[in-house]
């Protein structure tokens, strides 16, 4: 019985990918630029001249990724790489900071590539400020969005203010950000007092308080397709099941219960958003996904151990070699999935996605 189950799970993973593939195979890109924020899950390279820990610029990192290590928590591709893959884009949007030609991270984006989208994303990075300083500098949500500023001046520079609006208003914006804010704040209370300060409940309502506020400022500059990705299931990380109680269950239940009052609150928020402003589009994407539903079932054929040998932090150690067979796990290191978990998860995204594309 276990055998068909994992033979029908695969065989449904394998249609959801192939469907996507085929789906953006030809043509111009569903969107003319793409605009991502968020943590490490996105993160293409912005943290790699950051005085901090949480960066990852060196192998394994990268050892599926075209050209090697780039700062990508992962073995390959990032769910915003892979997002961007599906919505057209045949190349990688770069990053803010950053070290290659995908969409553009943002410290290395150029004046002709900014018009395509920039990657603004921060390893350990949370909604507060203070998330994940523990481990050095990150840029936090409100730094992402001063340098989305930044690049929104230098477009109007480009365009002319009688022209931006229109190709800012037709970009894609994705949101991947809130699980720092647990994983490295609320549930680390040798650094931070908030777990002292509020209920999991009375916290959540305050990070969406101030998410709310953020997305408000991201609607401000022109954003009018937006998508605000839920947190995943942070106890069944491997980082997680090794360091807190599981209580003889799969995953640390208490820390996914913590989340899901995040994501519930963010739902409303997202109803509440398409109620207020009527011109936008804004949708809420399901972290949970691969992640839960399918590695507690008896017939899920992937392993829930990381594929690298880690450090004290939970990242892979220098220059290590990692397990070999990299397509039956689920997390690279003790905290982030894999190139083929990323390309499960957005390809589910997308399917959601198309929607408001």
């Amino acid at each position: 019985m276990a055998h068909k189950a994992k033979l029908h799970l695969s065989i449904f993973l394998l249609l959801i990918v192939t469907f996507c593939e085929q789906d953006h195979v030809h043509g111009e890109p569903k969107v003319p630029c793409y605009f991502i924020f968020g943590d490490s899950l996105v993160d293409s390279g912005n943290n790699n001249n950051l005085e901090t820990i949480a960066k990852v610029n060196y192998p394994p990192y990268g050892i599926d990724f075209p050209g090697g290590p780039t700062g990508r928590f992962t073995n390959g591709r990032t769910i915003a790489d892979i997002m961007g893959e599906l919505l057209g884009f045949d190349d990688f949007i770069p990053s803010f900071l950053g070290f290659d030609d995908f969409i553009p991270s943002f410290l290395s984006v150029n004046s002709s590539e900014i018009l395509k989208g920039v990657n603004y994303a921060s390893g350990s990075a949370g909604i507060i400020q203070e998330t994940g300083k523990q481990l050095g500098v990150n840029l936090e949500l409100s730094k992402q969005l001063e340098n989305h500023q930044t690049i929104v001046s230098r477009i109007v520079d480009m365009l002319g203010n009688e022209f931006v609006a229109n190709h800012l208003n037709k970009c894609f914006y994705w949101s991947v950000i809130g699980s720092n804010d647990y994983l490295n704040n609320y549930f680390m209370p040798q650094y931070y007092n908030t777990s002292s300060q509020y209920t999991p409940d009375k916290y959540a309502e305050a990070l969406i308080k101030q998410y709310s506020q953020q997305i408000m400022t991201l609607y401000n500059s022109g954003a009018r397709k937006v998508a605000l990705n839920g947190i995943g299931p942070i106890g069944c990380a491997p980082h997680s099941t090794a360091n807190y109680d599981t209580k003889g269950s799969l995953c640390v239940d208490y820390m996914n219960d913590a989340v899901n009052y995040f994501n519930s609150r963010l739902i409303s928020l997202v109803n509440q958003l398409n109620n207020d402003l009527a011109d936008a589009r804004f949708i809420y994407l399901n972290a949970i996904g691969f992640g839960s539903e399918y590695t507690a079932s008896p017939g899920f054929s992937f392993e829930l151990n990381g594929c690298c040998k880690v450090n004290e932090h939970g990242q892979c150690v220098p220059n290590k070699t990692p397990c070999s067979f990299r397509t039956l796990n689920l997390f690279w290191d003790l905290f982030h999935p894999t190139e083929i978990s990323n390309k499960l998860s957005a390809t589910s995204s997308y399917l959601t996605l198309k929607n408001i594309l």
